[in-house]
């Protein structure tokens, strides 16, 4: 049964769909011009929160690691889409050398790295899996969650060159491991296309730093369509100098911590809405959902408990955080079921290639759902491929009721898969500008 809080969630989402529906011819000609002018990430993963009245990004990851939990109907998009970044990346590339992330024992994440090499064979190219892992010191095969066979074989360096025992030394090395623990000597001063870029990792990148690139992007964009800026763009603020287990720049997060709240609680009286404010504080770099928590006052701050202040000093690779982007937070009304879910979506190059819903029946609507109980449900629609190469191939739509049946928009899932796509590609052309 919708409740009324439901019931004005898909108003909302439908009134915000029918606006980009309209504004399809614009938005589209807008995506051409600032691929012109920017170059995308080869590949990228974007978080987003719908609450209705606010949708919006607010995460992004360069080096995505959910390929599995992608539908196989969308390998056809993906294919092409890998062809066009490799191609802009190596133009003369036959092959790709693939280096993933250490943890061998994450069947799931093992899962990802064997979809992502399906998508790259498909594409046309021979795909090779070198690890930095020192423990591999032979070709050695694992098994997937799916139990599927991969390979991993130790990396070497002759020169300049990163290869492979038997001399595979392709010009594209391809990373999917984000760098947290700091970028080795054997990657630094390659002769190869290495993507992501080495300063992509989180040894360098911030969230704040792709934030600041977001309010460019989300600005000229809300002036595009005709909306209110905050609409598609969460209040941030970076606080630094903080030691979670010695209690040091306590004071100094709880003032950003407050400031944003009567900044979001200043914009909830002007649009009349009743929700109660709140912000997620989490590390200005790193993955996986470490080091998160939502808080909806500055006391929240001053009184964690010894528990929670561990959970927040540390993240991936045992790095103690030290810098940390409080973010606006956005509920989610977005359901699976009567689960509480977000969408992820996927993307190569410039084009989105499919995505899930992120789904955590042990977390509320003002949570971090990246976290312990949470699972993947595949998005079932067929994703666009809209490619501005008029010679090579013609601009496609969606192949949804999106155009065909707009008198129901709330009743129109591939609509709000549009609509996310949407936003995903501006955060997308944000990470374009934070990497330049």
């Amino acid at each position: 049964m919708n409740t009324p809080m439901l019931d004005q969630f898909e108003q909302h989402t439908a009134a915000f769909q029918q606006v980009i529906l309209d504004k399809q011819t614009e938005i589209e000609a807008w995506f051409r011009a600032k691929w012109h002018q920017h170059t995308p990430p080869f590949y990228g993963s974007v978080d987003i929160r719908n609450a209705g009245y606010k949708m919006s990004s607010i995460d992004m990851n360069l080096f995505p690691g959910g390929f599995n939990n992608l539908n196989s109907d969308f390998l056809a998009t993906a294919v092409i889409a890998a062809q066009d970044a490799v191609e802009r990346a190596c133009p003369t590339a036959k092959s790709i050398l693939l280096v993933p992330e250490n943890h061998t024992r994450n069947t799931f994440y093992l899962q990802n790295v064997y979809a992502l090499s399906k998508i790259l064979e498909a594409a046309g190219f021979e795909v090779r899996i070198g690890s930095l892992n020192p423990e591999i010191t032979e070709a050695t095969a694992f098994t997937t969650a799916l139990d599927n066979e991969l390979v991993l074989e130790p990396l070497t360096r002759v020169g300049e060159r990163l290869q492979l025992a038997d001399g595979f030394n392709p010009c594209l090395v391809l990373l999917n491991n984000d760098l947290s623990a700091g970028v080795p000597e054997l990657l630094q001063g390659l002769d190869q296309v290495v993507l992501p870029p080495l300063k992509g990792g989180w040894t360098t990148r911030r969230k704040t730093q792709h934030f600041a690139a977001y309010d460019q992007v989300a600005a000229e964009f809300a002036q595009v369509i005709g909306i209110d800026e905050w609409d598609i763009n969460p209040y941030f603020e970076q606080a630094s100098g903080i030691n979670f287990h010695e209690r040091e720049g306590e004071d100094q997060l709880a003032e950003v911590v407050q400031r944003l709240l009567d900044k979001i609680q200043a914009k909830y009286d002007e649009k009349g809405i009743q929700d109660t404010p709140f912000v997620i504080v989490k590390a200005d770099a790193g993955t996986y959902g470490m080091g998160v928590m939502s808080v909806k006052s500055a006391d929240e701050v001053r009184k964690l408990n010894r528990k929670n202040r561990n959970k927040m000093a540390v993240i991936k690779e045992g790095l103690e955080v030290s810098e940390v982007i409080v973010q606006e937070g956005i509920y989610t009304y977005e359901k699976v079921g009567e689960a509480v879910s977000e969408p992820v979506v996927y993307m190569m190059d410039r084009f989105v290639i499919g995505g899930f819903y992120r789904v955590n029946e042990a977390r509320g609507i003002d949570e971090n759902l990246n976290a312990t109980g949470m699972r993947f449900i595949p998005m079932d629609q067929e994703i666009p491929y809209q490619s501005e190469d008029a010679d090579k191939r013609r601009y496609a739509q969606w192949n949804t009721l999106g155009v065909a049946d707009r008198e129901s928009p709330a009743n129109c899932e591939d609509n709000r898969l549009y609509v996310y796509g949407v936003m995903a590609r501006l955060s997308l052309l944000a990470a374009a500008i934070e990497l330049e």
